[in-house]
């Protein structure tokens, strides 16, 4: 990869995240997921590549200022979906005590 693929590539992943961040906001969890794989295969593909040529001044500052674009990006997704995880957990741990409960005593409670 030369180096304007590379600063290419964290255009990508940075769009990507942006995109993921307001549909995480909106609550749009499989359009968050899509996007999810599509910026796993370009980081996939950056991982992959060996860098031809290193960057310049200016290349490696628009790096670090994506680089920080896309660590603010997963910070607003984390703040969305932690909180729908935890519920979504409570769910699922609620609904596995009270099918526990079912088998244990059927579903009219105690006998």
């Amino acid at each position: 990869m030369n180096s304007i693929q590379i600063i290419s590539a964290f255009r990508s992943i940075s769009n990507f995240t942006g995109d993921m961040a307001e549909a995480a906001r909106a609550g749009e969890w499989d359009k968050l997921a899509e996007l999810e794989e599509r910026c796993a295969a370009v980081v996939a593909q950056l991982r992959a590549a060996q860098p031809t040529v290193p960057l310049t001044g200016e290349m490696q500052r628009q790096k670090v200022e994506l680089i920080h674009k896309i660590l603010a990006d997963d910070a607003r997704i984390r703040s969305y979906t932690e909180p729908w995880m935890r519920r979504i957990q409570t769910l699922l741990s609620n609904t596995g005590m009270t099918r526990r409960v079912h088998q244990a005593y059927g579903r009219d409670g105690f006998r």
